[in-house]
């Protein structure tokens, strides 16, 4: 019986021979979020309420069994600098998804939030502000990336007092630094398939820095021939932004006028709480949430345990993807979008009066 079974088998063989190379293969009918191997990432929960939306996150990725492992440091905004632990293990890891570390106002106290930019040169701020379905604004069809310069500018930090009541305060803008965030943002245009580039910046009154940030960017646009590349003055862009939001793609900044562009951008289009970004450099890259990261909240928020989750859950799913899970992120962020959608559970921030617990639940039970 087994040698007639063999001859079946050889028979059939001869007939439909195999491919020579099963890896030659291009096509798979299976989603593959990456090569499946798990990934360790840093994890800082932060201050305020950065644990509660951290611990969110770990939660939802728990329920949906995603590929990945945290290494949990505590960072406080009251340390004088990041520690070196927490560093090896970013640059270990070379992802990082944080909660917000308090930047305590003057007396001479770093922002820890821009000292790890430094530090493993996350060049490039990441932040989308796009209408979620079911969140009612004031502006409908707002989807605006909005590209930031995080390494100088007004962020370096140069000050010192000249002579008693005199502060000096340098504003650093160098040709490398812009039109490596110029590529930046054109390639991400490009990948993409978004339109239009549009540069803000303060050139009509500084001339040198913004003019030469305003130089390098359109070097960089002439080599994007397929891309539209505008140019706006900053407070020409607040007015417009409120006014007509939906007019703006992707946007490039120096790293001030960049913070205020996404936070505007962000109200407009929902609120900080909803929208996601990250850090990114050629080596490492930090997620966390995409306008007012450094904002650790209201401490009743806190107590009452009601910080809005989806910012830095709609922030997870960017860093899944960035990771090469796609799969994971597109059940995430799917999850989170309906929950918004269906209305039932919202932080009071969107009308709602739900605790982060039960945003919580309703995503995980939206997972499937």
């Amino acid at each position: 019986m087994a040698r007639r079974t063999q001859s079946i088998l050889k028979q059939l063989l001869n007939r439909h021979p195999p491919p020579l190379s099963t890896t030659s293969r291009s096509v798979t009918y299976m989603p593959r979020p990456g090569d499946g191997a798990p990934r360790t990432v840093t994890l800082i929960p932060g201050d305020g309420i950065g644990p509660l939306v951290t611990g969110a996150v770990e939660q939802v990725m728990e329920a949906m069994h995603a590929p990945i492992y945290f290494e949990k440091f505590e960072v406080h905004g009251d340390m004088k600098t990041i520690p070196t632990e927490v560093l090896d293990s970013i640059r270990r890891n070379k992802v990082c998804l944080k909660g917000g570390l308090n930047t305590p106002m003057g007396g001479g106290v770093s922002s820890l939030n821009v000292q790890l930019r430094k530090e493993l040169d996350l060049y490039a701020s990441l932040v989308n502000c796009f209408n979620l379905p079911g969140l009612v604004t004031r502006h409908e069809n707002v989807d605006i990336v909005v590209i930031r310069e995080n390494t100088e500018g007004e962020y370096a930090g140069l000050e010192h007092e000249v002579v008693p009541g005199v502060v000096e305060s340098l504003k650093v803008i160098t040709k490398f630094c812009s039109e490596r965030i110029a590529k930046y943002a054109f390639e991400y245009a490009y990948l993409n398939n978004r339109k239009t580039v549009t540069a803000v910046h303060k050139a009509n009154i500084m001339k040198l820095a913004d003019g030469l940030f305003l130089e390098s960017c359109r070097e960089i646009a002439s080599k994007y021939p397929s891309i539209k590349y505008n140019e706006i003055i900053v407070d020409n862009c607040c007015m417009q932004l409120v006014s007509k939001p939906e007019q703006f793609d992707v946007m490039v900044t120096p790293n001030l006028y960049g913070n205020l562009v996404s936070n505007t951008a962000a109200g407009i289009a929902g609120g900080t709480g909803v929208m996601p970004g990250g850090n990114v450099g050629a080596d490492h890259a930090v997620f966390e949430q995409g306008a007012s990261a450094g904002n650790v909240g209201k401490q009743k928020f806190v107590e009452r345990k009601t910080a809005n989750p989806v910012a830095l859950l709609m922030s997870s799913a960017m860093m899944l993807r960035h990771l090469q899970f796609p799969s994971f992120a597109d059940r995430l962020e799917n999850s989170v979008k309906s929950v918004i959608l269906e209305g039932k559970y919202r932080t009071k921030d969107l009308g709602g009066n739900s605790t982060t617990q039960e945003v919580v639940d309703a995503v995980i039970g939206k997972l499937g």
